[in-house]
């Protein structure tokens, strides 16, 4: 999806926003599996369409991951043109997201952890957090006062400011304390089945073959590090999430997780 094509309107609750596709099936895809479970609606944002990754081609990734989203029962995923392996925190990428932030209007919005091996995973963090504040903000540039000629304003309801409530960061892969646990216990197997569904990634073949973990041993990584995060929390398997402000309790007798 280029900067003067729109999605069609599709308002969630959750909006999970990654670099690549498979980004969000590795970090937080039992987390998008259990609100869908609970009745919410859940959508994903890839900025970028894989075209410079060592496996694969772009429509073959953009075919897995529409297979992915069914997986994870998602009613929405969107693809943005970022340029894969160079994602830059510019006005104009930002402005990108504001358009489909204030199309899918989240509550929630799971954004990557600001430290990351891959670069693209640090600048999309910076990068989303900002897109969430400018989309809060009443007269800056959007869907109502287009970028150039060729972008035809939608209707007003679409385009009114829209901030999130509340951006987590998913943490998997950062050396870091998680802030809270989702238990995934009931759809590892699931989440585990839409991460595979990317076989022009995790199959095994001679393309990539000293940089990627061999097909037979992925299974065998993602659920050791689901339990490891589990365990931390009292459940067999989790997915870790920091948040940078303080959280607040009502009752400190329902405290989930004993202490001892």
């Amino acid at each position: 999806m280029n900067a003067d094509t729109l999605p069609d309107p599709f308002v969630a609750d959750v909006l999970a926003i990654a670099a690549h596709r498979d980004d969000v099936e590795q970090t937080c895809g039992g987390t998008l599996l259990r609100m869908a479970s609970r009745g919410l609606r859940t959508a994903i944002l890839d900025l970028t369409q894989g075209e410079a990754g060592t496996r694969g081609s772009a429509e073959e990734r953009a075919r897995e991951a529409a297979e992915a989203a069914h997986l994870l029962g998602v009613g929405s995923r969107q693809a943005l043109d970022l340029p894969d392996g160079a994602v830059e925190n510019t006005l104009e990428n930002r402005l990108k997201i504001v358009r489909i932030l204030r199309l899918v209007r989240p509550r929630v919005v799971i954004l990557p952890y600001w430290q990351a091996r891959h670069p693209d995973h640090a600048a999309v963090a910076q990068l989303g957090y900002d897109a969430c504040f400018l989309s809060g903000l009443a007269n800056a540039p959007s869907l109502s006062h287009p970028l150039n000629a060729s972008q035809a304003p939608l209707a007003a309801p679409q385009v009114l400011p829209h901030r999130p409530f509340k951006i987590v960061y998913a943490s998997l892969y950062a050396d870091v304390r998680p802030s809270f646990i989702v238990d995934i216990t009931p759809f590892i197997e699931q989440r585990h089945a839409a991460l595979m569904a990317y076989r022009s990634q995790y199959a095994n073949q001679p393309a990539g073959g000293g940089l990627f973990v061999p097909e037979e041993e992925i299974r065998e990584r993602a659920f050791a590090e689901a339990r490891h995060y589990g365990q931390l929390a009292g459940v067999r398997y989790g997915e870790p999430f920091v948040q940078k402000e303080v959280g607040l309790v009502d009752d400190i007798t329902l405290v989930p997780v004993q202490s001892i």
